[in-house]
């Protein structure tokens, strides 16, 4: 499945009754996910986020686009943020299965749409632009909407699509900017100050496009010219960062507002910290930030995996520990609360195929113990695994945090970073057993009337017998994966927990003999002998590989318990 995200701004962000008007048109298209409403009353400004296939999206798009020119009045509006349409941008971003390239096209058919039958004016920028002084929306939404009357009857910006007049209708909706774009982290710094100068100052120290130089580098200074009469800039620090100051009226304080464009270049906490940092320059300090909108898992892993690093800590700790860390170190929830179930994209987009992983112990085992043949063997031993790679993370962490051993902390981490990872693999083969198993029921109960139909029902046994033979050898190979780490523990790791090393082993040696027994039963029923032959074969190999592995290990614990 193809999906893309669209980002539409409307300029709405105090009356709660448009932005829902605006906000349920979305969800009147079949295929359309919203995943999140994010209104500002000092920006009167609402961020809106929602995901699906393309058409759907654009469909979806058109519809909030229309009702936004309804109910938002562009002569009207006031908000610190810079505007120029009651939908002032409506991005599109290429999820997962799409190109940059398919995106762009679908963003040009719903600017053509929105300006032919909806008569808005329409700028496409960043990948869309179809022209360079166009890939910057800056350049685009240059005079804001005070001054599209004179902008838009000019040659040089007349808009891509819809009138090049400044109508009644246009007066009324604005101007909207359509992209095709890659993914934008909207991100205000909180600064201890009213002063949206200051606030300023930091901002060009950090943006790209940096600030105006002058002689002297004073603020009053003459501005200094290259040899064509154009203003000299002087480039801030970071790459694909955009930035402005501005004072917050609601909040009572003064806020830096960056967009980042690239944030495999530039990362959301190093622009923190250098903002802190420009900040204690001046006098200020950073109170905490805010995140616009939804946010990739990534960003904020890697935040919480740099505050960690800095404080010594072990990284091998749970996703939602470590962004945890990342929402207290950027001070994410200073302003309002922050929950990572609805503003992190993946969590956002999560399916609930994992039944079982979610539930207590006490659920799950009453569930292993019901007249249901699932969860059964297969996924028992992926948990046994994961149980296993759990201790060994243990292990790792008590050892990473021993009085004396401080010097060592990055060692144990990467360890225990590793049987955490196999963990992770283990508790979503839990369910993927469960599932492996359905889709053999699945098949089995296909209609098998007529000659076709068997031959249909048999490919899709065969199949799903496959699958239900390659998920708990990947329980085996994965818990396998597992004694290198434990070993380590066993043998390097915090004394006091050599029990615990011991457990994970024989947890992990559970696992591997389970698995391989649901290995064996499955290949019982499938036709194909080489396929067979050779998994049995290599399923032996780990089987006998880890009964060696476990031994050793086992005469680590025993020296060391002697």
């Amino acid at each position: 499945m193809q999906l893309i995200e669209c980002v539409p701004n409307i300029s709405e962000g105090r009356n709660q009754i448009v932005i829902d008007k605006i906000v349920d048109v979305i969800e009147t298209v079949d295929g359309v996910k919203l995943l999140n409403v994010d209104p500002g009353k000092a920006t009167n400004r609402t961020v809106i986020t929602f995901v699906g296939e393309p058409q759907a999206v654009i469909d979806a798009a058109f519809l909030l686009i229309e009702k936004a020119k309804e109910l938002i009045d562009m002569s009207l509006h006031n908000g610190e943020h810079p505007r120029m349409g009651a939908v002032d941008v409506c991005p599109l971003i290429p999820i997962s299965n799409i190109t940059m390239e398919e995106t762009v096209e679908y963003a040009h058919k719903l600017g053509e749409r929105v300006g032919d039958e909806l008569g808005i004016p329409i700028y496409c920028y960043e990948n869309a632009a179809k022209e360079d002084k166009r890939v910057n929306l800056s350049n685009c939404r240059s005079g804001e909407y005070e001054g599209l009357s004179k902008k838009i009857i000019t040659s040089v910006w007349k808009p891509d699509y819809g009138p090049s007049k400044f109508t009644e209708s246009v007066v009324k909706s604005g101007v909207t900017a359509i992209s095709a774009r890659d993914f934008l982290i909207a991100y205000n710094v909180n600064l201890n100050s009213t002063s949206s100068r200051r606030a300023n100052a930091i901002a060009f120290d950090l943006r790209e496009a940096g600030r105006i130089k002058r002689e002297g580098d004073k603020i009053s200074g003459k501005i200094v010219k290259d040899k064509n009469g154009e203003a000299v800039r002087q480039p801030g620090i970071f790459k694909n960062l955009k930035g402005i100051g501005w004072y917050i009226e609601e909040y009572g304080i003064a806020q830096i507002s960056y967009n980042l464009t690239n944030i495999n270049i530039t990362s959301l906490h190093d622009v923190f910290e250098k903002t802190c940092q420009r900040a204690e320059i001046r006098g200020l300090r950073v109170t905490g930030s805010e995140l616009i909108g939804l946010v990739p898992k990534k960003v904020l892993i890697d935040a919480g995996k740099y505050f960690l690093q800095k404080q010594s800590r072990s990284l091998a700790i749970s996703d939602e520990e470590i962004i945890h860390i990342a929402i207290k170190s950027l001070g994410l929830d200073e302003l309002q609360p922050f929950n990572p179930e609805e503003r992190i994209i993946e969590y956002a987009l999560k399916n609930d195929d994992q039944q079982l992983a979610k539930m207590n112990l006490i659920e799950f085992a009453n569930k292993t113990s019901s007249e249901s043949p699932a969860p059964g063997g297969g996924s028992i031993s992926a948990y046994c695994g994961a149980l296993g790679a759990a201790l060994s993370t243990m292990v790792a962490n008590l050892s990473a945090n021993k009085r004396g051993w401080e010097d060592k902390w990055e060692f144990y981490s990467k360890w225990g970073e590793k049987s955490l990872a196999y963990q992770n693999i283990l508790v979503m083969l839990v369910d993927e057993d469960t599932l492996a198993f359905n889709r053999i029921m699945a098949a089995v109960s296909l209609p098998k009337d007529s000659d076709e139909q068997k031959e249909t029902r048999l490919t899709a046994l065969q199949s799903a017998t496959k699958y239900a033979i390659e998920v708990p050898f990947k329980i085996m190979e994965t818990s396998f994966a597992c004694l290198e780490s434990i070993k380590c523990m066993a043998d390097a790791g915090n004394p006091n927990s050599i029990s615990d090393a011991g457990v994970a082993a024989l947890c992990i040696r559970t696992a591997v003999m389970g698995a391989y027994l649901n290995v064996r039963i499955n290949c019982k029923d499938l036709n194909d002998d080489n396929y067979v032959s050779d998994i049995i074969q290599k399923g032996k190999l780990i089987v006998e590989q880890t009964n060696l592995i476990e031994k050793e290990i086992m005469l680590l614990v025993d020296k060391h318990l002697n």
